[in-house]
């Protein structure tokens, strides 16, 4: 099915109702994953609508989802262009913060990171269905949803500069709370300030390794330093636009004379009422994820001042996964959705935040549980994905599957001495033999000439949630 271009480029070839060809980054060893999943079939099912612009993209990271694959990108021309909430997924802006700590791993000793393990989980609820325990967070939703990182700000939670480091200055404009739907905003009130569960995590990680020395300085990042990542999203918030709007743009595609592939894909035009509100609805999700974000940076750094006597958490970077975005490429202006993928803008590109803009923002790409993560620059490359990169490693292994095949000591043998917050037994689904190589997904982008590595991460200890 796949036409070789090179080591780290493949081609889906147009075929019946594809109005474009798929191109899709990865390797000769990341190609088998490809075809035990319907990803490649998501890839010609989202090929196929309407207005598709260029190709549709696979990133290295690519496994099957809902509607577009998760690892999946895809551009539509505007104004007329489609827009899919099940293009942009479940959980809108499920993204990814890194922070660094003013003290070195070498100083903090394993029972003591135990404890402080132990203390995050106090303050940041994590695993489905978890609630904020601070009830007067609550209240300031309606700001959370039109103001995003800044409204909380303007409550004391966090720094003026953290905003310098967040993609889009941590605020979407155009957010209308209106176009959210009752149960939508009952699931946000109760969720800003968790963790999840599923993928999401808190991990304590290391410096472990800088490559390009220049660039991890101006991004605060040196050997041996000891750092936070956090990877979590929109919560039940973002869930529920996306199943209330794909209904919603399914029902509604028929009156535009769109006909989708399958309901996952639903879609209508960008400039429609449904698909302006459904655009409002997931500004306003992302807002609350980059909120989120935010809530538990604060939690945090009251956390490392308690407990280590510094709670200096300085902002690395804080970008968006799960998102549609109004970009120009070619000289035209396209909605971008990116499923599972990131935006990376190299050195020069003038929507680059200004401290960012010479050098190229950090682009932050998480392993899987226990294994390493990187810290990557995109090169001038990247435009041919749409200034787009991969967001981790990606499923190889169905979460069923893993339940099934991976026995808790295989699982714990892999994890090695990284501490882990919740029993092995209840995150077998997200052991790292349930995801793809990391390292191999990164040799995958630097060999297609997309960016290089920063810096690699190694994972001290990780927080997660139980399903």
């Amino acid at each position: 099915m796949l036409k070789k271009l090179n080591d780290y480029l493949y081609r889906l070839p147009k075929t019946g109702k594809m109005q474009v060809e798929g191109l899709i980054i990865a390797s000769e060893k990341l190609l088998p994953a490809l075809y035990r999943d319907e990803s490649l079939k998501q890839l010609q099912n989202a090929a196929s609508l309407p207005g598709v612009y260029r190709a549709v993209y696979g990133m290295p990271d690519l496994h099957e989802g809902f509607g577009l694959p998760i690892g999946g990108v895809m551009a539509t021309v505007l104004p007329e262009g489609l827009i899919s909430a099940g293009a942009v997924g479940m959980d809108i802006n499920c993204g990814v913060r890194l922070l660094t700590t003013p003290f070195l791993a070498e100083e903090i000793s394993r029972e003591r990171l135990a404890e402080l393990i132990k203390a995050i989980e106090k303050y940041v609820p994590a695993g489905v269905g978890k609630k904020n325990w601070e009830k007067e967070v609550r209240s300031l939703l309606p700001k959370v949803l039109l103001k995003g990182a800044r409204a909380l700000l303007e409550e004391g939670y966090g720094f003026a500069e953290d905003l310098n480091k967040i993609e889009e200055g941590g605020v979407l404009a155009g957010a209308e709370i209106k176009a959210l739907s009752e149960t939508a905003l009952s699931r946000g009130a109760e969720g800003l300030g968790t963790l999840g569960g599923g993928n999401h995590f808190i991990e304590v990680q290391v410096v472990a390794e800088v490559r390009r020395w220049e660039v991890a300085q101006s991004f605060g990042l040196y050997p041996g330093m000891l750092c936070l990542m956090v990877h979590t999203g929109s919560r039940g918030l973002g869930h529920q636009v996306c199943t209330d709007y794909t209904e919603i743009l399914y029902k509604a595609g028929p009156k535009y004379n769109v006909s989708v592939p399958v309901k996952g894909l639903a879609a209508v035009p960008f400039s429609s009422p449904e698909g302006q509100r459904y655009y409002q609805a997931m500004l306003a999700s992302a807002n609350f994820a980059y909120a989120n974000r935010q809530l538990i940076t604060h939690y945090l750094r009251q956390v490392f001042k308690s407990y280590l006597g510094d709670g200096k958490l300085d902002l690395v970077y804080d970008l968006a996964h799960n998102i549609a975005k109004e970009e120009y490429h070619d000289g035209i202006k396209v909605l971008v959705h990116r499923k599972g993928a990131t935006r990376a803008l190299p050195a020069g590109h003038r929507e680059n935040l200004p401290q960012f803009r010479e050098i190229g923002q950090p682009v932050l790409i998480p392993g899987s549980m226990g294994t390493k993560s990187y810290v990557l620059r995109a090169t001038s490359n990247i435009s041919l994905t749409f200034n787009s990169l991969n967001h981790g490693a990606g499923r190889s292994m169905s979460r069923k599957a893993s339940l099934k095949n991976l026995t808790v000591s295989e699982v714990k043998k892999a994890l090695g001495d990284v501490i882990l917050n919740e029993k092995v037994e209840y995150v077998r689904d997200e052991a790292p033999q349930a995801y793809k190589d990391i390292d191999l997904v990164i040799e995958a982008v630097v060999g297609a000439g997309l960016a290089e590595v920063v810096a690699v991460l190694k994972p001290l200890a990780v927080i997660k949630g139980k399903d």
